[in-house]
């Protein structure tokens, strides 16, 4: 099931190269520590940096967000970083300023002979510090394919009674992030629907797979309705913005991130006010990341991320106050806040114009993403925390195909509960199961 029409394919191309023509998110260059890197080797500091009005240095990495003359790295924050890297002995190897944080950014390579830790330790206790953190690396949350590709043709939509929703609510509008692997949006099913492109990650001779993931996860969110074409997404009409973080790795079915390529991309869906971040991944709590999520998150927008295999509770983006945790239906860690979709055998998009199977985590924090795009379609200033209780209690527990018990949100009752023009069919709201 790998059919690209030509004229379609095309069409696609032209569209989606005008949609992305004048688009105000950041283009980024290639750097250095977005390849395979040996992260104990690196340490990530910020410095406090008042705002002013300086362009960045000539030949440097950091790349302003809004132009030539915006937020700069003064002559002070400049100092205090030669003489941190004087003083202990480290390499700058790349730095950007990160004004929604007041601060200056800057990545540290320490001496082979010296212990991270202690190096921390030490960096931790100098007043001209603001913060100092390993740099740390994270890795999407499965999207293996199915030896089958035509069974349970999209029953991921049927079980969240996802058509029904669609009567109420396609997400018009609502901007969503995508902070994944690239997206192939040249596909016959997202021609047009991706808003704007940014790669954080830069060219890699080894990732042979460099779509793969982030189109599975675009796909599911907002593929393309009424095209004539394969599938169809839980927001059909919300605007994708593809946020290029991560890098493919076993066959792309995972991939890998690090702290300092999610904290660019971050910093850009914050500074591009989207509605909905969408984080299909995992990895250690991160103070950096941490700190720039809660500054999206007084701004309105709502963040939604994979639950783990681990804890929940002490993985990034999980473990932050007010994220929306998503997980596997059928798969309860026991975690309060998860809010369940389905994740097993889901049919989404491959790069090319192709189509498979694929189950993870990834796929149930898509299908969250995309359920918050409808329910934000109706109420735009719908805080994160009314979201999820509306999506918790619209739970329902029913048995599969199979027979095996499995527990997913209900789209259309949690768009009822939102307003009250919304009316389900009974079969979509007795089933319910109050959380």
């Amino acid at each position: 099931m790998n059919t690209r029409p030509a004229a379609a394919f095309l069409l696609g191309a032209y569209v989606c190269a005008s949609t992305l023509t004048g688009c105000a998110l950041p283009r980024t260059s290639d750097d250095p520590l977005a390849h395979a890197v040996d992260y104990a080797r690196y340490v990530i500091v910020t410095i406090k940096n008042e705002p002013t009005n300086v362009a960045p240095r000539a030949g440097a990495s950091v790349r302003s967000y809004a132009g030539a003359q915006a937020y700069g790295v003064t002559q002070h924050t400049r100092s205090a970083v030669r003489s941190i890297a004087a003083a202990y002995g480290l390499r700058e190897t790349t730095a950007w300023p990160i004004e929604l944080l007041g601060i200056h950014c800057v990545v540290f390579e320490i001496p082979l002979d010296m212990n991270r830790e202690d190096a921390l330790s030490r960096l931790r206790m100098d007043r001209r510090v603001d913060s100092a953190q390993p740099l740390q690396s994270f890795s999407t949350l499965n999207t293996t394919a199915s030896g089958d590709p035509y069974r349970r043709l999209q029953r991921n939509l049927d079980w969240m009674h996802v058509d029904e929703a669609h009567r109420w609510s396609l997400g018009a509008g609502v901007s969503v992030g995508v902070v994944d692997t690239g997206v192939d949006a040249a596909h016959p099913d997202l021609a047009g629907r991706i808003v704007h492109q940014t790669n954080f990650v830069g060219d890699r001779s080894d990732d042979v797979y460099p779509d793969r993931h982030g189109t599975a996860v675009a796909g599911l969110i907002g593929a393309a309705a009424d095209n004539h074409q394969g599938i169809i997404g839980i927001a059909p009409q919300a605007r994708l913005y593809a946020l290029r973080a991560c890098w493919a790795s076993e066959n792309g079915t995972r991939a890998s991130c690090s702290s300092l390529t999610l904290a660019k991309a971050l910093t850009a869906a914050i500074e591009a006010r989207l509605q909905v971040v969408n984080l299909s991944l995992a990895g250690p709590a991160d103070p950096l990341l941490t700190r720039i999520v809660q500054v999206g998150q007084k701004r309105g927008i709502v963040f939604v991320g994979a639950t783990p295999p681990s804890d929940p509770r002490t993985s990034f983006p999980t473990n932050i106050a007010g994220v929306l945790a998503a997980g596997v239906s059928g798969e309860d860690r026991g975690a309060d806040a998860t809010l369940f979709a389905p994740g097993r055998d889901v049919l989404t998009l491959l790069p090319g114009g192709g189509y498979d199977f694929a189950s993870g985590a990834s796929l149930a924090a898509a299908s969250i993403s995309g359920a918050v795009a409808l329910l934000l379609a109706r109420n735009r200033t719908l805080p994160a925390e009314e979201a999820r209780r509306l999506l918790a209690g619209s739970t329902r527990h029913f048995a599969s195909d199979s027979g095996e018990q499995l527990a997913s949100v209900d789209l259309c009752a949690a768009l009822s509960a939102l307003a009250a023009d919304v009316v389900c069919s009974q079969r979509g709201t007795s089933r319910q199961a109050r959380r």
